[in-house]
């Protein structure tokens, strides 16, 4: 993967090396290759004009044509879009009932569309904000990479390929500016490491100094085995070399404590076990012999855990103290448990607080959130679990209530924590807070998190761009992955319009080509895709909303049951069209976002529009596959109601609140953008998609 195609989606930037020659580029080949990149949707900034202009025709070719290449499939455009209906949506809201009836049988005995000569379009007359590509430096792209490994919470699939890329084509020389000192989330520790040892360059003292824990030591062999190092599901484990198990015993053997640890994953342990053969080396490496000999053999052996819920079973809150205290981390998350044990819950309060600075950033801030609102009434719980598959269960809020007073008290514990900690970092000057970001949630957890083209963190509320038609895309190709054929692949697209109560009020979908209540249609359904096939829907906002419509769920659907990360590629996105009827079907620059859609399910929820607000609620969910009959918008009303109410309500951690804590310990705020040294903005300074900054050092 090239160093410019990582730069380029990640923060919109590029390095380019000015030209040295005299043969300066013509200004119309500068003027012309603008121009095109403007049709995706995309300009230059100053700076980089001013460098591309130097340039050579030579130079300018190698750099532009894998440029439009990244560009087209940022926004989709580097994809064939031939929908049922071409002269969609007018053919459809013209087409007689008995039209699109006989269109569809058609289609589904032959798997083939009807014949129409395509209308000339006119012409495009939304005028498209132009996303500004930048000039970067390897140094500053070094920082970003360096900075994702350094993030406090997990990152993505698209993450860990675009760290392994770099790590894979960097110059060992430069491995030191990509490589922080410590990694602080063991997850990356196991992936960064198994990196640098699949691509050689690695030794012992490299990534022992990384290596800590015994889970540490399970993480690598799982990331060198490809497997899940979140260890949220099951590895199987690939046959090491004999030098390769002597290293992975030999850093075990250098950790601390190891049995209690392996304990933890005590199958995984012994399953790896019987791939390392530690009995081979008992004298070389004692402290992993007696340890796989506790776990094989079921020897008796005290854990912490075991402890603990030893207390909790018993309800004796003291000794549930005394151990947790241990465990500042552990504490936090079984605060609330604690508390609801006792009648002196203003002791485990004071208990806390004696711990509370020793409990990391992401912990406390969710601790915050969490009291914040415990004392008020909620209908569900969402939880999102761990691994890396897109999945929120909604479960009924069952927890009894607690007292207001104690949960103010811990919140105040948390902030001040929280801001003695921050005090300690760099001064921020006059700092300016946007109130907007009061909408965008702090990124915990982007393990399952989708490539896009705008990434951001799910529940989070984007304000809907101008216009009053939204047009939902989809794209998908069946044929072979890995060797083995997909077979025919349907995939669906729909949305699904409910009022404010989120009482169903109707949908669009392949069963319900357009609607007779307000302007909304759908292309056509198309239930093969051997060189590719689309689908879209367009929706009239304000016909929904006047008529009762205020939430739309748009959704995706694997009809023929292939999850999605079995298909050659599936993607989905949305434009906002003032003029809907000028333009081509597919116009790359009016695109809002593009998402990938490679997860371990057959239903896909991208996102749900508040049409009353007008934002975008960021999705990027999946649901199990439990339809009622066939796996299509019919058989998914229940939980799609369920998720869409849920993740309208969420109360998570947002970043108006973190940079807030900032400001106070660091800086000095301000109320006018211009007056401040340091801007958290939605659009200027540390913004929302600046996700990888965030993670490693606002969360530090």
């Amino acid at each position: 993967m090239r160093i410019n195609t990582i730069y380029l989606r990640r923060a919109n930037k590029l390095i380019a090396n000015r030209g040295n020659g005299s043969n300066r580029l013509p200004e119309t080949v500068l003027a012309t290759a603008m121009k095109n990149i403007e049709r995706l949707g995309f300009t230059f900034s100053h700076s980089l004009m001013h460098t591309v202009c130097t340039f050579s025709m030579e130079q300018m070719e190698s750099f532009y044509h894998p440029l439009v290449a990244d560009l087209k499939e940022l926004v989709g455009a580097h994809v064939e879009y031939r929908p049922m209906y071409p002269n969609f949506p007018m053919q459809v809201m013209e087409a007689t009932d008995a039209e699109l009836y006989l269109n569809a049988i058609r289609h589904y005995l032959t798997w083939e569309g009807p014949e129409y000569e395509i209308a000339d379009p006119a012409p495009l007359l939304d005028k498209a904000n132009l996303n500004v590509i930048d000039l970067g430096s390897k140094a500053e792209f070094h920082t970003m990479i360096r900075r994702l490994i350094e993030a406090k919470v997990s990152i993505s699939g698209t993450d860990r390929e675009d760290i392994d890329a770099v790590i894979e084509c960097a110059d060992p020389k430069e491995l030191h500016e990509i490589l922080p000192a410590g990694i602080p989330l063991k997850e990356n520790v196991g992936f960064v490491a198994g990196s640098l040892l699949k691509h050689d360059k690695a030794n012992v003292e490299l990534i022992g100094r990384y290596i800590k824990t015994a889970t540490d030591v399970l993480r690598l062999a799982v990331a060198w085995s490809d497997g899940d190092v979140s260890l949220a599901e099951a590895t199987r484990f690939r046959k090491f070399k004999r030098s390769e198990r002597r290293l992975l015993l030999g850093l075990l053997e250098r950790c601390g404590p190891i049995t209690e640890d392996m304990l933890r994953y005590k199958q995984r342990w012994i399953r790896l076990g019987e791939i390392l053969h530690p009995s081979e080396y008992k004298h070389q490496y004692t402290r992993c012999k007696e340890a796989f000999d506790i776990l094989r053999n079921n020897k008796p052996f005290t854990t912490f855990n075991g402890s603990l819920e030893v207390a909790f079973q018993y309800r004796n809150v003291w000794a549930g103290i005394d151990l947790l205290m241990q465990r500042p981390g552990e504490f936090a998350r079984r605060l609330d448990h604690l508390i609801r044990l006792t009648e002196h819950a203003e002791y485990v309060v004071l208990a806390f607080g004696e711990v509370a600075n020793q409990v990391s950033t992401p912990v406390l801030l969710q601790v915050k959130s969490h009291f914040s609102h415990r004392h008020e009434p909620q209908e569900t719980r969402t939880i999102f679990p761990k691994g890396n598959v897109a999945k929120a269960f909604v479960i009924p809020h069952t927890l009894p209530a607690l007292d207001a007073t104690i949960c103010r008290d811990v919140v105040l514990l948390c902030d001040r924590a929280l801001i003695q900690r921050f005090a300690e970092l760099p001064r921020l000057g006059k700092t300016y807070v946007d109130d907007r970001l009061k909408s965008y949630n702090v990124p915990f957890s982007q393990r399952s998190a989708s490539k896009s083209l705008h990434t951001i963190v799910r529940g989070s509320r984007l304000p809907m761009p101008e216009g009053d038609t939204i047009r939902f895309f989809s794209w998908w190709k069946e044929g072979l992955v890995d060797g083995t054929p997909t077979g025919r692949v349907d995939i669906d697209l729909s949305a699904v319009m409910y009022d404010a109560n989120w009482q169903y009020v109707e949908h669009i979908s392949y069963t319900n080509l357009r609607s007779s209540k307000y302007r909304a249609t759908h292309s056509g359904d198309i239930v093969a895709a051997p060189q590719g096939a689309c689908e879209f829907i367009d929706l009239h906002l304000p016909s929904i909303v006047n008529y009762g419509g205020r939430y739309i769920v748009a959704t995706l659907h694997s009809f023929t049951a292939q999850p999605y990360c079995n298909l050659p590629e599936c993607f989905v996105g949305w434009m906002m069209r003032k003029k809907p009827g000028s333009g081509e079907i597919f116009e790359p620059s009016t695109v809002a976002n593009k998402i990938d859609i490679t997860a371990d399910t057959q239903i896909a929820i991208p996102v749900i529009l508040d049409l009353v607000e007008r934002t975008v609620v960021w999705m990027d969910l999946s649901l199990t596959r439990h339809p009622d009959y066939y796996n299509n918008v019919e058989g998914n009303q229940r939980g799609m109601v369920l998720m869409g109410k849920a993740m309208t309500t969420l109360q998570k951690p947002d970043l108006h609140g973190l940079f807030l804590l900032h400001a106070q310990a660091r800086g000095e705020i301000v109320q006018v953008e211009n007056q401040a040294d340091t801007i958290f903005s939605v659009d200027k300074g540390v913004t929302p998609f600046d996700i990888e900054h965030i993670m490693a050092e606002f969360l530090a």
